[in-house]
């Protein structure tokens, strides 16, 4: 599959790279601003929420750092992110993560009339999801939704055009859905194309966020392990990934 390369210049957007995958810099606010002018200026963006557990899959995988680089905005979503830029003396001080950035613009476009799609997950997830989304944020209009079950990638990419929608949050789970993304944004209409993992689950009440005190301090990836202890060798990416970021600055 051919990757489109990101153009920085173009977006205008710092980043840093860390071990080989570029993160942005710019904080929550700026970013969303961006992203509503985007929308305004019918610039199509592609927002992938970076991690050390994707970080460290892509050092092994170059179709996979291609595919995040290939990002507009790579949003920096892990304290470990925080931790490597602080170690290498860079200026990311904010984690932000990929299901914050989705509620925040489902608020702007209950705000600014901005049409929203939703794909992925079981069928029964998703259509909670977009009813949890209509209650949260009266005047939201949500076009369309398919589920992730469904084969036909062709019926979903017409479904999500003949929508009209400007956002499309696709939750495929990664490394799956960046590469959906970035394999069909060529034939999309639509102005956002955000990868949400299991956002739609945690909206629709089905898996649980951690405290907002445990979310502030950068402990959710504690909250998830002792609630789902399989996620463990999942979790020694983030050991392995600041092993890689120490080691390097030494």
């Amino acid at each position: 599959m051919k990757i489109r390369p990101a153009d920085t210049e173009e977006i205008g957007m710092k980043k840093e790279n860390i071990l080989g995958i570029d993160v942005c810099v710019t904080p929550k606010d700026e970013l969303i601003e961006r992203v509503k002018a985007d929308i305004r200026n019918a610039r199509q963006r592609f927002i992938v929420a970076i991690n050390p557990e994707k970080i460290v899959k892509a050092r092994s995988d170059k179709d996979l750092m291609d595919v995040l680089n290939s990002a507009d905005y790579q949003i920096p979503d892990g304290v470990g992110l925080v931790i490597a830029s602080r170690l290498r003396g860079g200026r990311i001080r904010q984690r932000i993560t990929g299901i914050d950035t989705m509620e925040t613009l489902c608020a702007e476009a209950s705000r600014c009339g901005f049409r929203v799609f939703l794909y992925g997950a079981r069928p029964e997830v998703v259509e909670k999801a977009k009813a949890v989304l209509e209650e949260r944020y009266p005047g939201i209009s949500i076009v369309g939704f398919v589920d992730g079950y469904c084969e036909n990638n062709d019926r979903v990419v017409e479904e999500i055009n003949a929508s009209g929608a400007d956002i499309v949050f696709v939750a495929l789970g990664s490394p799956k859905q960046e590469f959906w993304i970035a394999g069909n944004r060529k034939a999309l209409n639509a102005r956002v194309l955000q990868g949400v993992g299991g956002s739609f689950d945690v909206i629709c009440g089905r898996v649980k966020r951690a405290p907002a005190i445990m979310r502030r301090c950068g402990l959710e990836w504690l909250y998830r392990l002792v609630r789902e202890p399989k996620r463990l060798f999942r979790q020694l990416n983030i050991v392995k990934f600041l092993f890689i970021i120490g080691r390097k600055n030494k």
